[in-house]
Parts: C-alpha cells; sequence; structure tokens
C-alpha cells in the first residue's frame, strides 16, 4: 500500500472507527480502575463471617495493587511486542482486537463470584483472581499501548492526524465520564435488591457486562474500521524505554524529575478522592443516585475545563495556574469535609476539587514536554520517548496505589458486604473522613510545595532554550554529512525555499545569523507562507514550536531553515508542520506552512533565514542572484562547492 493510498483510506471511517476505539478504551479503564474496587468491597465476599469477608477484600485489594505495580515493570516488553509485530493486519491493530477480547472476558469474569467460589472455596478464588486479574491487566496494556500508538500510524497527513487526535480526545472524555453517569442507574436497573442503593451482585454483573460488550465491540472497530499506513518511517530498530532507563534518566533530567516528584503525590492524593467519591455518595449520605449527578455534571465541566486551559496558562503562566489549581482543590476538600448529606455543598465541593484536574494534567504534560529540550540542552542527547513514558508511569503507580489503600478503607470503616448508610458509625465516618480528605491533602500540598520549589522550567526558561538548541543545530549532523561531501565534485545549487525578496545574512537584524556564525546562507522577506525543500533530503529535526526545520540533502548539506526572529515565543501557534523528523524529502515539497500576520501582530520579523550549518565543509558559497530581488520558491540562490581535502 503506497503513502498516498494510505492516507486516502483514513477519512471519516477511520476517524470514526479510532473514536469509538477511545470511548470504549475509556469506558473500560473507568471501570476497571474504580468501579471494580467497589464491586468487591461491597458485594462480592458474603461467607457469613464478617471478620472473613474483611480479610478476604483487603487480600484482594492488595493483590491488586501488587499486580499493577508488577504490570509496570511489564509495560517496556509489550511495547517492544507491539513494535516487532509484522502481520497482514499492521503493527497495532491485531493486539487490539486481541488484547480488547480477552481483557474484555476476564473482566467480565471479575465482575462476578465465579459460580459462588467466593462462598465455598475462597482462597481458591483468590489465586483465580489474581491469575485473572494479571491476565485481564496484561492485555488490556497491550490494547492500551497498540491503540494510542496507532495514532501516527493511520496517516502522513498532519492535518487528517490532528482530526483523528481531536475526535479521539472527545470520544476518550465522553466514554471515562459516561461510566460515572450510568454505573448506579444500570446496576440498581438489574439488581432484585437495591441493598441502601448500593445494588446487588446482580446488578454488578450486568453492569460488567454492559462495560465489556463495549470495550469489546470497540476493539472490533478499530480492527476492521482502521487501516495502518505502512512506510519505511515506521521501522523501529531501538528498544522501547524500560523503567530502569526512565529512572536514570530522572536523575539527570532534574526539572523531569521534580515534577514527576511533585506530580506522583499530587496523583496519588486525587485518586484517593476520586475513589471514595461514590463510597460517600453510598456509605455516607445514603444517595446513591447523587453520584450520577455529579458525574453528569463532571462530563460538562471537564470539557469547559480543558478548553479554558490555553486562555488561563497565557494569562497566568503555567507555574502560577498550577498553585492556583491545588489552592482551589484543597478548598473542595475542605468544603467537602464538612458537607455531610448536604446535596448541594457536596457537589459544590466536589466540582471545587474536579474543575482543576484537567488543567493541572495538562500543566503537567506541557511541562514534560518542555523537559525534552531542558533534557536536550543541559544534557547533549534528547530522550523523548523516555521523557514522555514517565507521566504513563506515574499515573498508574498511583492508581495502583489508590486501589490498594481504598480497599483496606472500605475494611476500616465498614463499608464492605450487607453494609449500609444505616450501619455505619460516627467513629466509621470519621475514619473514612481521615482517609477520604486529611490524607489526601498531605499528599497535594506536598506536591504542591515540591513543584513551587524545585520548578524553574517556566514558559520563557523555555523558549530561550529551544532558541539556544536552534542556534546549535546541525552539530549532530556535521560528521555524516562529511562523507556525502567529500564524493562530490560539481557545484552544489540550493534554492529559496520560499517566495520573497532575497536578503544578505549580513542583512537580519539578529547578530548570531547576521555574523555567519552559525553558518554562511540567506535570508527572504517573505511575500508567502508556504516553506518547501530546496532539494531531496532526509528531515533531521522539526522544532516542536513548529517555526524552524534542520534538513541534511542527499549532496551532504546540513540546512537550517529558520522562520521569523523570536517566534519561538509563539510556541507553535500560526505554524502548521507537514513532515517529521525522520522522513525523507523531495525538492519541492512542503514542509512548513505560516499565517504572516501571527507574526506580525505579534511584533516580531518574519523574515525566513537560511544557512548552511556546516558551511566549513564548502568553499565559494555565494549568492546566485543579486541581494534585493524578488525570487519565488524553487528558485536558485546559493551555490557552493565542496571543500577540497
Amino acid at each position: 500500500m503506497t503513502n498516498k493510498q494510505s492516507a486516502q483510506s483514513g477519512g471519516w471511517t477511520s476517524r470514526l472507527a479510532y473514536t469509538f476505539g477511545a470511548f470504549g478504551n475509556d469506558v473500560f479503564y473507568a471501570a476497571l480502575s474504580t468501579y471494580l474496587i467497589n464491586f468487591i468491597t461491597s458485594h462480592l465476599f458474603d461467607t457469613g463471617d464478617k471478620a472473613l469477608n474483611n480479610r478476604l477484600v483487603s487480600a484482594v485489594t492488595i493483590i491488586i495493587m501488587a499486580l499493577r505495580i508488577l504490570e509496570l515493570l511489564i509495560d517496556p516488553f509489550i511495547g517492544n511486542a507491539i513494535d516487532r509485530t509484522k502481520t497482514r493486519w499492521g503493527h497495532f491493530r491485531p493486539w487490539v482486537v486481541v488484547g480488547g477480547t480477552i481483557s474484555s472476558i476476564t473482566m467480565l469474569v471479575l465482575f462476578s463470584n465465579m459460580g459462588g467460589l467466593t462462598k465455598t472455596h475462597p482462597y481458591l478464588y483468590l489465586v483465580i483472581f489474581a491469575f485473572l486479574y494479571i491476565t485481564m491487566d496484561i492485555f488490556y496494556s497491550f490494547k492500551d499501548v497498540g491503540f494510542w500508538s496507532m495514532l501516527p500510524a493511520l496517516s502522513f497527513d498532519s492535518r487528517e492526524r490532528e482530526k483523528t487526535a481531536t475526535f479521539a480526545r472527545v470520544g476518550s472524555a465522553i466514554g471515562g465520564s459516561l461510566v460515572g453517569v450510568v454505573v448506579m442507574p444500570l446496576v440498581l436497573f438489574f439488581s432484585l435488591q437495591s441493598n441502601g442503593g448500593t445494588g446487588d451482585d446482580r446488578g454488578w454483573f450486568w453492569f460488567g457486562f454492559i462495560v465489556a460488550a463495549v470495550a469489546f465491540i470497540s476493539a472490533l472497530a478499530v480492527g476492521f474500521g482502521t487501516r495502518e499506513v505502512e512506510n519505511d518511517l515506521r521501522e523501529n530498530k531501538e528498544d522501547t524505554a524500560g523503567v530502569s532507563a526512565v529512572l536514570k534518566m530522572l536523575v539527570k533530567n532534574d526539572q523531569l524529575m521534580w515534577v514527576a516528584i511533585a506530580y506522583l503525590f499530587y496523583g496519588v492524593g486525587i485518586n484517593l478522592v476520586n475513589a471514595l467519591e461514590l463510597y460517600y455518595f453510598q456509605y455516607i449520605m445514603g444517595y446513591a443516585k447523587g453520584f450520577t449527578i455529579l458525574q453528569t455534571i463532571n462530563m460538562f465541566v471537564g470539557v469547559v475545563s480543558v478548553f479554558a486551559f490555553p486562555v488561563l496558562a497565557n494569562k497566568l503562566n503555567r507555574k502560577p495556574l498550577f498553585m492556583w489549581c491545588l489552592t482551589l482543590m484543597l478548598a473542595g476538600i475542605a468544603l467537602f469535609s464538612v458537607a455531610g448529606s448536604n446535596l448541594a455543598l457536596v457537589l459544590i465541593a466536589a466540582e471545587m476539587f474536579y474543575i482543576p484536574q484537567p488543567v493541572v494534567f495538562l500543566i503537567v504534560l506541557m511541562i514534560i514536554t518542555d523537559s525534552v529540550e531542558y533534557g536536550q540542552w543541559k544534557l547533549g542527547h534528547r530522550d523523548e520517548s523516555l521523557a514522555l513514558s514517565v507521566r504513563p508511569l506515574v499515573d498508574k503507580f498511583g492508581g495502583a496505589v489508590s486501589n490498594g489503600v481504598v480497599g483496606q478503607v472500605a475494611v476500616l470503616a465498614g463499608m464492605t458486604t450487607g453494609a449500609t448508610a444505616a450501619t455505619i458509625t460516627a467513629s466509621q465516618v470519621t475514619t473514612f473522613k481521615i482517609m477520604m480528605f486529611a490524607i489526601p491533602a498531605v499528599f497535594i500540598v506536598i506536591g504542591m510545595f515540591t513543584f513551587w520549589k524545585k520548578i524553574t522550567l517556566t514558559e520563557e526558561v523555555h523558549a530561550q532554550i529551544v532558541e539556544e538548541l536552534e542556534k546549535t543545530w546541525g552539530k549532530d549532523y556535521v560528521a555524516d554529512a562529511e562523507t556525502s561531501v567529500d564524493q562530490l565534485a560539481s557545484e552544489i545549487h540550493v534554492e529559496s525555499p520560499i517566495a520573497g525578496k532575497l536578503m544578505s545574512l549580513d542583512q537580519v537584524s539578529d547578530p548570531a545569523f547576521a555574523t555567519g556564525t552559525l553558518g554562511q546562507g540567506f535570508a527572504i522577506k517573505p511575500s508567502d507562507g508556504r516553506v518547501y525543500a530546496p532539494f531531496d533530503a532526509t528531515v533531521r529535526q522539526v522544532f516542536t514550536t513548529r517555526h524552524a526545520v534542520g534538513l541534511v540533502s542527499d549532496d551532504g548539506v546540513v540546512l537550517l531553515i529558520h522562520i521569523g526572529i523570536g517566534t519561538v515565543a509563539l510556541k507553535g501557534t500560526g505554524f502548521v508542520s507537514y513532515v517529521t523528523e525522520g522522513q525523507k524529502v523531495t525538492r519541492g515539497t512542503e514542509l512548513i506552512e505560516f499565517w504572516d500576520p501571527t507574526i506580525k501582530k505579534a511584533g516580531l520579523d518574519d523574515t525566513v533565514i537560511v544557512t548552511v550549518t556546516n558551511s566549513e565543509n564548502f568553499e565559494n558559497i555565494d549568492l546566485s542572484v543579486a541581494a534585493g530581488t524578488m525570487v519565488e520558491a524553487h528558485q536558485d540562490v546559493l551555490r557552493l562547492n565542496p571543500r577540497e581535502k
């Protein structure tokens, strides 16, 4: 299948199939991370011996925590297995379907008492549960990693990728929130006994059945409704990063390490509160339907919160915004702790706690992303895959700890099989509130303090780092390029990548470029916003802010095309990149498109600067057209001869 055919095969069918896959994926994850624990603690064990019930609940939740932490060590091998899968159906789709099928079946079994084993042979049940749970978790990870990793494989067109990713984010958000909306109505609808609004094991089984069915059908939709692009660019020759590699890199990249530590404390805190909210409605308020109301509000508020992030980040910057978000969350916890059974107060408090969560997630994600350049600047090498693997690892660890603690809280607070709001004593309520409010607040405060004291990677600092990296780009490729240059004897011609007025470099307002210390070349005062490849080349660098691109030609010319001066401050606004690192491009391939009014409105210089960063390998680097001439894209403007050695 050619790239063109692959790109055209996407469209609405692939986009909608992938969106439904994201929906089903998050439906499954919400049920796994939150509601399975509630079923286990509230309905699974009914041996007639309350002490034995509590021991079994404690045992099974500790098993879950241990297995989820163990699965963190297995994740890298899962990534490697997927990367090395070669079938007629592609790398990813087989794992989405197989993983989705097996994890759905095992999930359904876990939402049952396995034919009464919990009563007749409870310890045998624990052994079978552990086997089924780790099986389910591993195959879900195969599905999850395969699903999200296949996004770049669906198309090489950046616009199509962005559309697909946007649809997937919407599907994911709706899926994760909708489970909370429907969980108690579904459980109570299928239950033979309401049990004070908590339902019975029959109701929870049918809830598990619906979740498993949605996850299975959505996996099939991805398997049969999407197509993967086949291209040499997708060949992966390096192993996926392991946990040990991540830890080693964290020690060296201090900003990544501190944001990971802050996020870990924060994550444990919010996971505990979020996981215990349903228990609060069931056993403190005695009004499980209130949880449905809360989750319905969250579904809409979460979308608004995400869209508000860019505006808030521009007004406050990330660091103070992070502090304000956590301050609001702590205020919400305080109000929640005294709200009692007042539904209005509980909902207000819960929203004060929930609204900042999507914003905090995006702040952390942006800082982790920025730490890639920070690490490159500090350590001299780029660890993109390692850095971006930190957040999922921290998320999973926080979720694992939360799962283990919630089970113990349920036992200590008497919220196990047969319990209702009426059976919970005042001392048990106090114990529950300490675990739901006081302990998480301490974790959040530690995360807050760590972030404020240790995070120095602001937007301004990152912009300065990117500018420094841009100006030194190309050094890593000089040695590789010399081999090609030495083989050449003829004159090399470089075309203008854009239409506009030709300028000599000494006319550029940036001294670093004007003096030629960053390489010889030329500049263009643009009359158009489309930047093209001036020769056949390999894309070696696509800057995250999309305002510059680095190429290495088949002739050994290392070329930096830099759009504007100081445009790194725009953070990619007004720029669209059409290529990826490692991509082979031919002369005339469109690399970048930019909206010139965005640059001018920001008061910045829009001059496009083109430099040969390995100029020392050439002699007689001269303009072939006089400066001041209007030139077209693809017109020869620079000639250079390889230096004899």
